[in-house]
């Protein structure tokens, strides 16, 4: 590298998923005793209940809610929560990005369910006040795709008909969420904690368990969505009995992530680092007159999945400027998503630190020169 570059960051991990593992972070910091037993062993037990009480306490979410580890990532949690419960009411999908449009393809496609659609432009959101609260109401708390997400959890009326289900993948761990409002909500490790993929989590409120037990879908269910067993509840899919065989390699990883939170004050403190990242990129935006924020509105801007505008990039210039990046080692996977506006996407979740996003902005610029000098 020539003198005339800038500091590399020291960890130019600055993916949405998998995302940045947390300062520190070695393989060879995981427990391992658990490697090679099986997941139905007493160890094996212990630890995926230990992982479910170390998410229930840095989350801060109350006994009113079950937390249960269950396939296919967070598609695999939401999909879950689909199929085993909605029909029983009208369905009304909001999306904004592309995982909202994936949600009203299963609900319009696969479901049959002819839901009421309510659409937003990329980095906009619609009119929350006006959705119809008689229905079930799936939307994306945090927009992985289009770096925009709901403000709070007050547009959600206390005495509602419907349940609401929220793909929060990109959100917990990183906002404040009024669990009293969330029926359902379903996440990945691979985002705020950094853990890795293939698992997902499902959080069902006492509302959804009413929904499951009392309510039986017209279609036949495949075996790992299965949450209910004569009628009730299978209460061992959130003390740790999983539905299929999990990867203890990637529990024990959740567990460290999970353990690094809670050393840092637990969400309060992943709140703090998320929002000393997304200040540092906000600033590296505001000083930049190439750049800006695909999500306009700050009241309503990611602080976790930061989606950036650049001043007439197309496709082609966003994937050179990200190659151009990607060579130097200062940034990997900073390319917007394949379905949204050209664009960058910064990820500025926990585990990133803010001097590696401080240490982005002259590399921005490098990469900038290059390709319009």
């Amino acid at each position: 590298m020539t003198a005339s570059k800038p500091a590399l960051p020291a960890r130019p991990f600055f993916s949405s998923g998998p995302c940045a593992k947390p300062p520190g972070y070695s393989p060879s910091r995981l427990a391992t005793e658990v490697l090679g037993r099986s997941h139905r062993a007493k160890i094996g037990k212990q630890r995926l209940q230990y992982c479910i009480d170390l998410m229930r306490e840095v989350l801060g979410l109350p006994d009113t809610h079950r937390i249960g580890i269950v396939p296919g990532s967070d598609t695999g949690a939401f999909e879950m929560a689909m199929w085993t419960m909605l029909g029983a009411r009208g369905v009304t999908a909001l999306a904004w990005e592309s995982f909202g449009e994936g949600w009203v393809t299963d609900a319009v496609k696969q479901l049959k369910l002819e839901p009421t659609v309510v659409r937003a432009d990329y980095g906009q959101l619609p009119d929350l006040d006006k959705v119809d609260w008689a229905d079930d109401v799936l939307f994306t708390w945090n927009g992985t795709t289009s770096g925009v997400r709901v403000p709070d959890a007050e547009w959600i009326p206390a005495d509602r008909e419907g349940l609401s289900f929220a793909d929060a993948t990109s959100a917990v761990f990183a906002y404040d969420i009024d669990w009293t409002k969330i029926d359902v909500a379903t996440f990945s490790w691979q985002k705020v904690l950094g853990g890795e993929g293939g698992h997902g989590v499902l959080i069902l409120g006492p509302r959804a368990v009413e929904r499951l037990e009392e309510y039986i879908p017209a279609w036949p269910l495949p075996k790992v969505f299965r949450l209910v067993s004569k009628g009730k509840l299978s209460e061992g899919i959130f003390k740790g009995e999983t539905i299929n065989t999990p990867s203890m390699l990637a529990v024990e990883d959740a567990i460290f992530a999970l353990e690094w939170a809670k050393g840092l004050g637990g969400l309060e403190g992943l709140k703090e680092r998320c929002t000393a990242n997304a200040n540092a990129l906000d600033k590296i935006v505001a000083e930049r007159d190439w750049l800006s924020h695909l999500a306009v509105d700050r009241g309503t801007r990611s602080k976790t999945s930061v989606c950036l505008s650049v001043e007439g990039a197309d496709a082609d210039f966003i994937k050179q400027f990200a190659a151009l990046l990607e060579k130097e080692g200062a940034a990997y996977d900073i390319a917007g998503y394949r379905d949204a506006p050209a664009g960058l996407r910064i990820w500025c979740g926990a585990t990133v630190d803010t001097a590696d996003i401080e240490a982005l902005g002259p590399w921005l610029d490098w990469a900038w020169t290059q390709l319009k000098g």
